[in-house]
């Protein structure tokens, strides 16, 4: 059965160049590339500056996304912003993993099993996480989630899928961290920030069981450039049912 996952910093839908409050365009990205699971970072729900709505809602409506899960990290003088995750397949067993440091902004993991159905059902563990801006923090982050009783729990042919923002500015947490703990990457370089002009990959898809990779880029479309201040990564799997 073959699927795609997306992860897009969506930078609460405002343009990382034009600074306008235009969340159609995150939403014509999305429908073009047309994954069956979605990634996000930076949603807003009820903040001022993106009008009052809840993200996650507005586009997984326009997506006809009904599974979905929303984790507001950080808390502002009115509303919320964090991660989600939409998909076309049923979540269940929703959790946050806590990876704020002390001192830093309180950040999280959000966790989903993921139930693909087509002929046979199988299980896919999700998390999404965004990680900090120092690489002490990167690394202690990922080693909690790491650490965590949602992949300990599990048997190493488990199908999982651990992507998101992780400010890699240096791309050295791979080797460093995630290939250590049987984790492969999906791209060895694809710059994904700043999106007008990218020269990081600050963005990554990595993934470990019984789970064959297929292809993955970055969103280099023209409106990606401006939607946000990240491009999107794509990429496409097959897992045997």
């Amino acid at each position: 059965m073959k699927f795609r996952i997306i992860t897009y910093n969506m930078h609460k839908g405002i343009g990382g160049v034009d600074r306008r409050y235009l969340p159609q365009r995150i939403i014509t990205i999305l429908k073009n590339y047309d994954a069956d699971i979605v990634f996000l970072q930076e949603v807003d729900d009820d903040v001022p500056r993106s009008r009052f709505h809840r993200q996650v809602d507005l586009i997984g409506d326009a997506l006809l996304m009904k599974y979905r899960a929303f984790q507001p990290n950080v808390k502002l003088k009115r509303g919320h912003y964090g991660n989600a995750i939409l998909s076309r397949f049923p979540l269940s067993d929703i959790q946050n993993i806590d990876l704020t440091i002390s001192m830093k902004k309180r950040r999280q993991a959000l966790v989903a099993h993921c139930h693909l159905r087509k002929e046979h059902q199988r299980t896919l563990l999700l998390i999404n996480c965004h990680l900090g801006l120092a690489g002490f923090e990167r690394i202690m982050q990922l080693r909690k989630i790491l650490d965590s009783s949602c992949l300990k729990n599990i048997h190493q042919a488990t199908p999982v899928v651990l992507a998101g923002d992780y400010n890699d500015v240096w791309n050295t947490l791979g080797k460093n961290v995630m290939f250590p703990a049987g984790f492969k990457s999906v791209s060895k370089k694809a710059n994904t920030f700043p999106a007008i002009m990218p020269v990081r990959q600050l963005d990554h898809v990595y993934y470990r069981g019984e789970l064959d990779f297929l292809h993955s880029f970055p969103g280099h479309s023209n409106l990606a450039r401006l939607a946000s201040d990240h491009l999107p990564l794509i990429a496409d799997f097959e897992l045997a049912v």
